[in-house]
């Protein structure tokens, strides 16, 4: 894709030609979005060096975190914190820095912000003013998982973190059960058994699942088993319990194109209301647009729709 297609980049190619090892310069009124490492932090590309080592701001997750990452590499910037608590109202602040010809790098606490981390917000906000947001890619949990998961099925839909209620967790999972997918899920270690358990009753102890555990990081486990037998392998020792989580479920048996025509219909207005009950519109919205491959706006319009007081 040209420069022509993408005129968010064109400040980027301003300094460092598409190919180049000439060192990026981060750009004055440009949101740079930049993955981090996932806990290794040699997995650190040298465009997101040069972007953390030369914007005016790095808006984190969490400053600690990323002060570990900015000090590893000799970087002193000092990290403004942007975390779910406070994104909507820091917003306002990063697009005045924007305005006034600052530039700004978004981080997260590992992996690409904005996919199940903060970010998503001030994303939004900013190219709402019209202002240029450039992607800085690199490591990002789920790709990873699927890239040494072996998995049958030809595609996968993302679903993030489950709903933490029972309701809008299992009317989720029973809405995406036969799609001809792979089902990818982020968990927390306090929460993986129950998770795995809500897997297995839904989609079918058969279906394969791959336990990734701390990837990148020193006691990195990937294993690979029928769901049924997932919950047995976490309780065998505690220390399979730890550390954050990524679960990619196979597609059912027999999945792929030829199968499409067997999937059920979604009942799209009853996973909305149930997503609704238990998550704001924005994230309810942003989970079921993982799930159905609908648009997120036209989801979101919709829970407006079925709860008008929503907000």
């Amino acid at each position: 894709m040209g420069t022509g297609d993408n005129p968010d980049a064109a400040a980027a190619h301003d300094v460092a030609p598409a190919g180049g090892a000439s060192r990026f310069q981060a750009a004055g009124g440009t949101l740079y979005v930049v993955a981090t490492p996932l806990g290794n932090l040699r997995d650190v590309t040298l465009r997101a060096q040069d972007v953390l080592a030369t914007a005016d701001v790095v808006a984190a997750e969490d400053t600690r975190v990323t002060m570990v990452l900015l000090r590893h590499y000799g970087i002193a910037t000092r990290p403004l914190s942007l975390h779910e608590h406070n994104e909507s109202r820091r917003a306002a602040h990063v697009e005045a820095l924007l305005r006034a010809g600052k530039s700004v790098a978004l981080v997260s606490d590992a992996g690409t912000p904005a996919v199940s981390d903060p970010g998503a917000r001030l994303v939004a906000a900013i190219r709402g003013a019209g202002l240029p947001v450039v992607p800085i890619p690199g490591a990002n949990a789920a790709v990873a998982a699927i890239s040494v998961a072996g998995l049958d099925a030809e595609r996968f839909a993302f679903l993030g973190f489950l709903p933490t209620t029972p309701k809008a967790r299992d009317t989720l999972l029973s809405s995406v059960a036969r799609l001809p997918f792979a089902l990818v899920v982020y968990e927390a270690p306090h929460r993986v058994v129950r998770t795995i358990g809500a897997l297995a009753e839904a989609l079918g102890g058969e279906r394969a699942v791959v336990i990734a555990r701390e990837i990148t990081k020193k006691f990195e486990t990937i294993v690979r088993m029928p769901l049924a037998e997932a919950a047995a392998w976490l309780d065998a020792d505690p220390n399979r319990r730890r550390g954050e989580f990524v679960l990619v479920v196979d597609g059912p048996s027999g999945s792929g194109p030829a199968d499409d025509a067997g999937a059920p219909p979604i009942d799209i207005d009853r996973l909305l209301r149930a997503l609704a009950e238990d998550l704001p519109p924005t994230r309810a919205a942003r989970v079921a647009a993982e799930a159905t491959g609908l648009a997120r706006d036209l989801l979101y319009a919709r829970i407006r729709a079925l709860k008008p007081g929503a907000g």
